[in-house]
């Protein structure tokens, strides 16, 4: 088969091969796409084939656009995992809000944000067979309900407020934002699954998403500690602005981009993505490794005051370090992907985590330096977790046949794990501090003690079980089937 290079303003319309000529879609072809799971590489043939049949071009998608796209994943991280790292703190701190309760809330609220996921999907794949004007009046809608919410949370009325009404306050501004964020995020992501491409150009369109979220989530988590939460709110609105503006253009330009139209006219259902083995075991790794990572973003800043006794302008520089080297092992994670494949890659974090976090449980009262250390060695981590889920979700749905079906499906699907994993570490880890007899401020021996093993032992275990399903479930299927010569 010819190579195709088609351009991202002006691409020609593509083909679907009839069951009488899919014969002739070379094997070798076949195989890269069903078989490997690893992102094309720039010298790779332009063309692959799924495992539908389905001729899937690779597009080239010029940096100027894939990073206009990407822009609005930064904003959006302010709602992700920041909220989780300070909120806790904020409210048990300034307002006295028992953990216990705090940690029903957030599970309360994050649970009932994961149930409606599905749906925001399915809503999102409406919206896009509709029109793009109806996504863009949508996202505008969305973006300043995150904003409400967001300025909600911080600025809660403590004086005029009971205990019991405090939390209800926080219930409801959580749920608001996490709603919003859903519901854009998913357009947004759905918005990348439905430009197609095969695997190089959705690599693209991730990496500028994911690298963006990044960098928000840095600045989320030390601008309130520098800034205020005043001037950390404004930012966000500004930066909400910034996003749905560069997105509108890119999205315009892209129209050119036209969609199959034998999946566009096919409406799937809510439940599509899991008559597909490969998304649930795929979903099944990602909860179990976001898990490890969740648990420590929930109890960071207490091991940072409590077990560390670090001074609190320190705290800033730890969440620093750990997001900014995640967001500079971007470039590198993509080059490990293009040589080893996204599987591999994946568990080469997953080891290098458990490497970086296992001492975490040593340290102590002044250990700041080596804990600086950790911070920048599991943020290299960090930066494989980032980088190889959502690629490997994009190209899953390209070879189901599912592009400009149940993109937004996927994404509601993929959202939810993402929220109980938050939910669960939080939920469940607060709780059981302060069954161990942890509250913040104490400083005891058997506390720290408890806290350093939460915060430390347990994401190790974790990620750990993480790597086993990964092995299980995704790495030797693909083995076996690429011994036996055998199609997914």
């Amino acid at each position: 088969m010819s190579k195709v290079s088609m351009p991202y303003s002006a691409a020609p319309s593509v083909s679907v091969p009839s069951a009488a000529n899919s014969s002739a879609i070379n094997s070798s072809a076949i195989d890269s796409s069903a078989l490997d799971l690893s992102v094309t590489s720039a010298s790779a043939a332009k063309v692959t084939a799924t495992e539908t049949g389905m001729a899937v071009p690779h597009l080239t998608v010029p940096r100027k656009a894939s990073a206009a796209y990407g822009v609005l994943g930064l904003p959006l991280a302010f709602v992700a995992l920041p909220v989780y790292v300070h909120l806790p703190n904020v409210y048990a701190q300034q307002y006295a809000v028992p953990l216990a309760a705090l940690g029903a809330v957030l599970l309360f609220s994050r649970s009932i944000d994961a149930l409606v996921d599905p749906w925001l999907g399915r809503w999102g794949d409406r919206l896009y067979r509709h029109s793009w004007r109806a996504v863009w009046w949508a996202a505008v809608l969305l973006a300043m309900a995150v904003a409400l919410g967001f300025a909600a949370l911080f600025f809660p009325p403590a004086a005029t407020l009971s205990s019991g009404g405090l939390l209800v306050w926080v219930a409801a501004a959580l749920t608001l934002s996490h709603l919003a964020y859903s519901g854009l995020g998913i357009l947004h992501q759905a918005w990348a699954a439905r430009q197609g491409g095969g695997g190089l150009a959705q690599s693209r369109w991730v990496a500028w998403r994911e690298g963006f979220a990044l960098v928000g989530v840095l600045l989320a988590s030390a601008l309130p500690a520098l800034w205020g939460w005043g001037w950390t709110t404004a930012l966000l609105v500004a930066l909400l602005v910034l996003g749905l503006w560069t997105w509108q253009r890119t999205a315009l330009q892209a129209q050119a981009l036209p969609l199959l139209q034998t999946q566009e006219q096919a409406n799937g259902s809510l439940w599509q993505p899991w008559k597909h083995a490969e998304f649930r075991r795929l979903l099944a790794v990602f909860m179990m490794n976001g898990l490890a990572s969740a648990v420590p973003a929930t109890l960071v800043l207490f091991f940072v005051q409590d077990r560390l006794q670090a001074p609190k302008a320190m705290e800033p520089l730890f969440l620093g370090v750990y997001f900014a080297t995640g967001a500079l092992s971007f470039p590198l994670w993509l080059k490990v992907i293009d040589r080893i494949g996204l599987l591999r890659t994946w568990a080469t974090g997953m080891v290098l985590s458990v490497l970086a976090f296992m001492s975490v449980s040593l340290l102590g009262q002044g250990d700041s330096t080596a804990f600086l250390v950790v911070c920048a060695l599991s943020g290299i981590a960090l930066g494989a977790d980032l980088t190889v889920p959502g690629a490997l979700l994009n190209q899953l749905i390209d070879r189901c046949g599912e592009r400009g079906r149940s993109d937004g499906a996927f994404m509601g699907w993929w959202n939810l794990a993402t929220k109980l994993n938050l939910a669960l570490a939080a939920g469940l880890s607060l709780p059981l501090l302060g069954l161990w007899g942890y509250a913040p401020g104490q400083q005891d021996p058997e506390a720290v003690l408890a806290l350093g093993l939460a915060y430390g032992l347990l994401p190790c275990l974790l990620k750990l079980l993480a790597g086993l399903a990964l092995y299980m479930g995704l790495m030797r299927p693909l083995s076996s089937q690429l011994r036996n010569g055998t199609p997914t």
